[in-house]
């Protein structure tokens, strides 16, 4: 390849969609960006794009051609990023996106040791239940439980082995109606008052269980909803009923003795491993590749 910076052209202009956005965001003349466009469909002997008056699409072999070029630069710009890494300290943003509970009571707290630690490092941290574009949006990572559904995603595990535990304080427990008693199958949960979580425009209305291959899908319903996961975990912890949380979320909570897992004849939630997310492997740089081991220390401090 004779010019490494045609493909990076290349790329963004497949991002972007539009010569012109790429040249403004790569700071280049649009005859640049269009020449080397011209450039690299010559060099390969293949068409890239089909060209419209306001926009670009890639063809069939230019998606193709796209994927391995992402790998390709993300390949070369990690090592020339390993020749570095002890060169210069951290230095750069980062635009994380987290889920309430997980961003408000862990995450939050340890960006301000990393930054503690990495003084040049800014942090842009965004907190949701909601689902977050991280295409639309200006967020470069995002914590997510569960695997993306999006194969073009990039999803690196930091914990693999965690999993929601059904959880209440000692108080709810304590105060539950004889004839009721504490939940012990999966069944009994209809007669308790269950703290829902929302996500978008849902509230979960059923929990599944699993043991020895068999599956249980119950019902749940009470008198509090909430599209924050924190909430729902305060809820819980000040006695109102009975929650499912990640062990993550929860951790310091059981240990606390704030809430106590609430066991049902060995019927669990399946494994909820979280992920951190990235759109691309050429953001994998030094100071993602810093985020992500950090992040891996300090989760299984908290699982210990």
């Amino acid at each position: 390849m004779k010019n490494l910076q045609d493909l990076r052209i290349f790329i963004e202009t497949a991002r972007l969609g539009s010569l012109s956005a790429c040249a403004r965001h790569l700071d280049l003349s649009p005859a640049v960006v269009s020449a080397a466009v011209k450039r690299l469909e010559a060099e390969i002997e293949t068409v890239l794009f089909v060209r419209s008056t306001r926009r670009l699409r890639l063809t069939s072999k230019g998606e193709q051609y796209l994927k391995h070029c992402r790998d390709a630069v993300a390949i070369l710009d990690n090592a020339y990023a390993g020749l570095h890494d002890n060169d210069a300290e951290l230095t750069g943003t980062i635009r994380l996106s987290a889920s309430s509970d997980l961003g408000r009571n862990l995450i939050l707290p340890w960006l301000d040791d990393f930054i503690d630690i990495h003084p040049k490092v800014t942090v842009q941290l965004h907190m949701s239940d909601s689902y977050v574009d991280l295409y639309g949006q200006q967020i470069d990572l995002a914590l997510r439980y569960g695997a993306p559904k999006d194969s073009s995603l990039v999803a690196l595990p930091i914990v693999l082995n965690n999993r929601p535990i059904l959880c209440a304080s000692k108080e709810y427990l304590s105060k539950v109606d004889k004839d009721i008693g504490i939940p012990k199958m999966p069944e009994d949960l209809s007669q308790h008052n269950c703290l829902r979580l929302g996500h978008d425009e849902k509230y979960l209305s059923e929990w599944t269980f699993e043991k020895a291959g068999k599956t249980k899908r119950v019902a749940v319903d009470g008198n509090r909803r909430s599209k924050d996961g924190d909430v729902v975990r305060r809820w819980a912890v000040a006695g109102k009923g009975i929650a499912l949380k990640s062990q993550l979320d929860i951790a310091g909570d059981l240990k606390a003795g704030k809430l106590v897992e609430v066991e049902l004849d060995g019927w669990q939630v399946a494994n909820y491993p979280l992920y951190l997310i990235c759109p691309e492997r050429r953001l994998i740089d030094p100071l993602f590749n810093a985020v992500k081991e950090y992040l891996i220390e300090r989760v299984e401090q908290v699982l210990r």
